[in-house]
């Protein structure tokens, strides 16, 4: 069993924490792998939906996004119920037709916040991952190459503010930091000794108690 198979498997045995839904945020610095990571650990638990809050934010609310996801998401899975979000385009500027997330044993959300104040009575356990602004921001600016230029040099203004008002790291279940193969799990710095019973972190992994 490899490291991500451990991890879904960990996170499977969590209790539910929005109606029957396990709901696991990704979390990080843009350009830092939350993207790939989410879609490893979702193919690890058979396809686990992905809500990507990119599909959420708008070029003018970066970040104020907070009430559609409670409003088109949070709210209608915690009540058992498929959630009919509207994904936003890029590039038309405007929000598409709707999207059905359903209400799966876990639910993944990805995206920078997705660890927010806001969300986190929501979730079942919070992920971080473990590389630098700097890093990350340069890995997603080669990602997105030239023409995206101006709008990282907003981003990253943006980001930065968002994270000193609204932090999530300090409030990590699980730190994920990249290896050439695989990845490690540490604790992040919310766990406490006795704290997370079902879960612990052993050998750069999520063990199943």
């Amino acid at each position: 069993m490899n490291d991500l198979d451990r991890a879904a498997h960990a996170l499977l045995r969590l209790p539910p924490s929005c109606g029957p839904v396990r709901l696991i945020a990704v979390d990080g610095h843009a350009g830092s792998g939350k993207s790939t990571l989410a879609a490893r650990l979702s193919a690890a638990l058979g396809d686990a939906p992905v809500l990507h809050l990119d599909d959420l934010a708008t070029h003018e609310e970066l970040f104020g996004w907070t009430d559609r996801l409670r409003g088109q998401v949070l709210e209608p899975l915690s009540r058992g119920e498929t959630a009919p979000y509207r994904p936003y385009d890029w590039r038309l500027r405007r929000f598409g037709e709707a999207r059905a997330l359903p209400p799966a044993p876990v639910v993944l959300v990805e995206g920078v916040g997705a660890g927010r104040r806001a969300v986190r009575p929501f979730l079942a356990w919070l992920l971080w991952m473990e590389r630098g602004p700097e890093e990350s921001w340069a890995r997603g600016r080669r990602r997105d190459g030239p023409e995206q230029a101006a709008f990282w040099d907003g981003w990253t203004v943006a980001e930065t503010r968002h994270f000193a008002e609204d932090p999530s790291r300090a409030f990590a279940d699980t730190l994920v930091r990249e290896r050439q193969e695989g990845y490690d799990w540490l604790p992040g710095p919310s766990v406490t000794a006795g704290a997370h019973q079902i879960i612990t972190h052993s050998e750069g992994v999520l063990s199943v108690i």
